[in-house]
């Protein structure tokens, strides 16, 4: 198994007229941003990888699933060391 660590990363969002966060892109830094193509899903979880409770936002990027994370405001994925 990969090891992994917590990588905060900014994050555009978009509020809907109920408040609901969309996110939009994620940037790493300049030179990689990844729109995000769809949402698939929003739960309340655990992140048993990297540690930490927040906002699970399963997210289809480039095709492929992956999982975006807001705890405490602050978004973070699962990031290869």
């Amino acid at each position: 198994m990969d090891k992994r660590r917590k990588q905060y990363v900014p994050v555009v969002v978009r509020f809907d007229t109920e408040g609901k966060l969309r996110p939009l892109v994620i940037e790493f830094d300049e030179e990689h941003k990844y729109p995000v193509d769809k949402v698939l899903d929003v739960r309340r979880a655990a992140c048993q990888r990297v540690g930490g409770v927040g906002d699970r936002y399963t997210c289809r990027i480039n095709g492929q699933v992956t999982y975006l994370w807001m705890e405490k405001g602050v978004w973070f994925v699962e990031a290869k060391e």
